[in-house]
C-alpha cells in the first residue's frame, strides 16, 4: 500500500510538470500556426505518391479531344494512354511567355529523351493562324523532336472549351494583352491512365498545376513566384516509375 501511495505521488508530480512546462509550449505553437505547418509537412500524406485532382469528389480525367498535329496527323487523347505527359496551351506568335514555356518543355523533352512513355500535348489558342505547317516550323525552330510531342490545331471553340472547361486553364482573346491573347502559362501533368495528377503543398492540398513560364535559371518572376520546372521534372519521374 505504501509503494502504491508513492507511485501515485510520482505520477501526479509528472502530470503537474507536464502541465507547467509542455502545455504552454503547445499553446504557443497553436497560436503561431507551427503545429499545422510543421506537423502536416511530416504527415504520412506527404510521403505518398502524387495526388489525384478531384472535381465533385471524382478523379478528374482528360476529356476526349482530337486535333491535327504539326504533321497533319489526327491525334486524340487515346494516343496518350500508357504515357505520362504534360499539357500546355500556347500560340506561336506569342511575344511574351510562350517562348519561355516552350524552352522549359524542350528541357524536359531532352531530360526524358530515352523514355518512350513520356510526351507533351501542346494546343494552340490561335488555330486560325497556327496551321500544321506553321506548327512544324515552330517545332523545328525550338528543337522539338520527340515523336510524342504533338503541337495541335483545329476548331477554335473546341480548343477554348478544352482549355477553360476541360483543364480549367485560362485562355481568352484579349486585344490589350501581348499578342492579343491571354493565357495562364500553366502546365498540367497527366498519368498513364489519363488522370490529372500533382504533388501536395505544405498543407496537404494538391497544387493542381505547375508554373510553366518561369525557367529554372530565372528562379522566380517579378511577382516573386518561384519556378516549378524542377518539381515538375521530379513528379514526371514519379509517375513514370509508378
Amino acid at each position: 500500500m505504501v509503494n502504491k501511495k508513492y507511485t501515485y505521488v510520482w505520477v501526479s508530480l509528472i502530470v503537474l510538470i507536464f502541465g507547467i512546462i509542455v502545455v504552454p509550449r503547445i499553446v504557443d505553437r497553436l497560436k503561431s500556426g507551427t503545429v499545422v505547418e510543421n506537423d502536416r509537412m511530416n504527415s504520412p500524406m506527404q510521403k505518398k505518391g502524387l495526388s489525384y485532382i478531384l472535381q465533385n469528389k471524382k478523379k478528374r480525367k482528360v476529356p476526349p479531344f482530337q486535333f491535327l498535329n504539326q504533321d497533319s496527323v489526327l491525334v486524340s487523347n487515346r494516343d496518350y494512354i500508357g504515357k505520362v505527359y504534360v499539357v500546355e496551351f500556347f500560340f506561336t506568335s506569342c511575344p511574351s511567355i510562350c517562348p519561355i514555356m516552350t524552352k522549359n518543355l524542350v528541357a524536359l523533352q531532352n531530360h526524358f529523351k530515352d523514355r518512350e512513355d513520356f510526351g507533351v500535348a501542346s494546343f494552340t489558342i490561335t488555330p486560325q493562324y497556327d496551321t500544321p505547317q506553321v506548327l512544324r516550323a515552330y517545332a523545328s525552330k525550338y528543337g522539338i523532336k520527340d515523336k510524342d510531342w504533338n503541337l495541335m490545331t483545329g476548331d477554335k471553340d473546341a480548343i477554348y472549351d478544352l482549355a477553360n472547361s476541360g483543364f480549367n486553364i485560362f485562355a481568352a482573346e484579349m486585344p490589350d494583352a501581348p499578342g492579343g491573347f491571354e493565357h495562364s502559362g500553366l502546365f498540367a501533368l497527366v498519368d498513364r491512365q489519363g488522370y490529372l495528377r500533382s504533388r501536395l503543398d505544405k498543407f496537404g492540398n494538391p497544387i493542381v498545376y505547375y508554373r510553366g513560364a518561369i525557367s529554372e535559371e530565372m528562379g522566380e518572376n517579378s511577382q516573386g513566384e518561384k519556378e516549378e520546372i524542377g518539381i515538375l521534372r521530379e513528379d514526371i519521374l514519379k509517375l513514370l516509375e509508378e
